[in-house]
Order: structure tokens, then sequence, then C-alpha cells
């Protein structure tokens, strides 16, 4: 058994820091006795935490494990998505610098094959050490939808992300494909930037309804207004960016009870790294408009009462590596959305 003593506690539920507190923890290590004043079991390994604040595992709501970008210099086999042996190793060693970073939950919204949820199980039987997993897997896209960038003779091959689906019959098939093999929860996935809607509000109505009724929630990347309403009116769990949304679109979004996970921060990074990230002048004016209007989504959110989840979208772009910028978005929801700093803990703790 061990004890932490002397530490300041945060225990994710909202209520305030606990100065002096004890943490008991048995040898199968599970908490087995928590507060102030309490005194460390007799026997136990005591370590004092005096100046250091405890708290709960972070969680990040949107962590692509497998999304790409497994190219690395040198080595013939890192080909990208199209080695799917590959791809499953580089992942699987990623979870360590994830969960070192203090990120004890990820949510992975899409990747390629069905890596993630073998890095799910694996982790799940203690083959590997990384964080709790619930994952998705490829995108169910339409035409002109994210990742959407072949040409349409081509349309979506086995190892792209996306999976192309332009009627409600293909999607309610890859509902039950993805259910077959074991995903957590169904991610569509609208246009890239919010420019145009691109899945209509009876093909997301079909998804909710094929999904639920195999008990597996829905995601959905939309950044557009348009799509982030009919997201929230379909029954859409919760939604992701909803970047461009406007106070209709959040106020539907309040009344259906969706979630929201703005990933502000690879919004930020992609403009920190400006021309290095690959972007042109008016690509990086575009970001700022983003950012601009998302610091009214989560301020409007905040009034309205939606639940908002801390994700980052790590592992999405070469600018977003693992075990890096996790924590980040917790402090971005203070300086854009005005929430406290325990609201931001609970974020992406609770």
């Amino acid at each position: 058994m061990k004890a932490l003593v002397h530490g300041t506690l945060i225990d994710g539920t909202g209520t305030d820091p606990v100065p002096d507190a004890t943490i008991a923890i048995d040898d199968d290590g599970h908490i087995a006795d928590v507060g102030a004043g309490i005194e460390p079991p007799r026997g136990a390994d005591v370590i004092d935490v005096s100046g250091r604040t405890i708290m709960p595992g972070l969680i990040d709501a949107h962590c692509h494990l497998s999304f790409g970008f497994p190219q690395m210099p040198g080595i013939p086999s890192a080909r990208g998505t199209t080695s799917p042996e590959f791809s499953t190793l580089r992942a699987a060693g990623n979870l360590g610098k994830i969960l070192r970073s203090g990120v004890t939950s990820v949510a992975c919204p899409g990747g390629t094959w069905f890596i993630d949820v073998a890095l799910r199980d694996a982790v799940e039987a203690g083959l590997i050490e990384g964080p709790r997993i619930n994952c998705a897997g490829r995108f169910i896209i339409t035409y002109g939808s994210i990742i959407d960038s072949e040409p349409s003779w081509v349309g979506t091959p086995e190892h792209s992300i996306g999976k192309l689906c332009n009627n409600v019959s293909d999607m309610i098939t890859e509902v039950r494909r993805q259910c077959k093999h074991g995903v957590n929860f169904i991610k569509m996935a609208d246009s890239q930037n919010g420019e145009t809607q691109t899945i209509s509000r009876a093909e997301l109505q079909a998804v909710v309804e094929e999904a639920h009724r195999r008990n597996a929630p829905v995601t959905i990347h939309s950044r557009g207004a348009g799509s982030t309403r009919a997201a929230a009116q379909a029954g859409v769990d919760w939604i992701l960016h909803a970047d461009l949304a406007g106070e209709a679109d959040l106020d539907a979004g309040a009344e259906a009870g969706s979630r929201l996970v703005p990933t502000a921060t690879a919004l930020h990074r992609a403009l920190e790294m400006g021309a290095e990230s690959g972007r042109s002048d008016r690509e990086l004016d575009r970001i700022k408009h983003h950012i601009e209007a998302q610091s009214f989504v989560l301020q409007r959110s905040r009034e309205l009462g939606i639940k908002v989840l801390c994700g980052t979208d790590t592992g999405n772009a070469p600018h977003m590596p693992y075990g890096e910028f996790h924590a980040n978005e917790a402090e971005l929801l203070v300086k854009l959305g005005g929430y406290t700093p325990m609201e931001a803990l609970q974020a992406c703790t609770r």
C-alpha cells in the first residue's frame, strides 16, 4: 500500500481544492481512502507530495492514434497508411507518450483500418501500456466532405481514414460494419472548414438511429453553422469543432443536449506554426477567423449550459505531436470562453 501525503487535492467534481490531503492506494492500485486529516495506513509506503497538486488523469476527447502521417525518413516500411502493420506499431509506441503526459483516457474519433480497436483491446488485456481508449472507425463521409480528396472514380481506398457513403443505405451498412468490428462510437464528417453542408439531415438522422439501436453514440466533424444545427437536431451525441455556429445553432445544441468538443488547440497550433505548417496567408487568415468565431461559441455554450469536453486533435498532423499539448485545451477554455479554472479542469477530467 502507498500513501500520498501533504498534497493539494482536486477531485474533479468542481469542489474547492483540499489542502494537506492524504490519498491511500491499495496494492491493486485502487484508492482506499482520500481526504484531509487522514492518517496513512500502518505499513504504507509514504510519499510526501508537499507543494504539489494531485488530480484525476486528463481526458483528451479528440486524439487520433492511427490517423496517418506515419512516414519516417530512412525507414522503407513507413509508407503511410498503406502499411497497417507499421501504422499499428507506431501508434502503439505513441501510447506511452500520451500516458506519461498525464492523459489516462482518450476518445479517438477516427483512424485507419481498425487499428484503434486493436490498441484499445491490447491496453485492456495488459499487452501494452497506455490510456483507456474509446474509438470510432473510419469517418463516414460524402462527396465534398473532409477526407474526400481523391478523384470520384477512385473514391476512398481501404487505407483511407474516410469511407465514402453517398446515400442512406450505404451509411447504415457502414454503421453496421463498424459496430460488428467493435467500435465504441460512430464518426461522421462534414466539410473540412464548414464552407458547405455535405451531409443531409435525413442522412444524419438515419446514422444516429442505426447507431443508437446498436448502443453506439455518434459524433461528427462539423465546423459550419448549418451542419452543426442539423447534427444537433438529428440527435448526434457530441459535435467536434462547431467553430462557425451561430446563436440559433447553439440553441439547437442546448435543446438537444448535444455535447461540444471545440478542439481550439489545433487551430492555435496551426496559427503559431504559420507558414512552417505549410499553410498560405489566405489559410492563416481563415484560421484566425475560426479562432475569433470560436470564442463566441465557447462563451455562449457556457451561458447555455452546453457540456464542453477538452480535446486537442493531437495526432492529426505533424504540428500536433503526442504527449505535448494534451493539457492546452483547458487553458484556452479560460482564455477564450471565460470558464473558471475549475470549470476547465472539470472539462478535461470528469
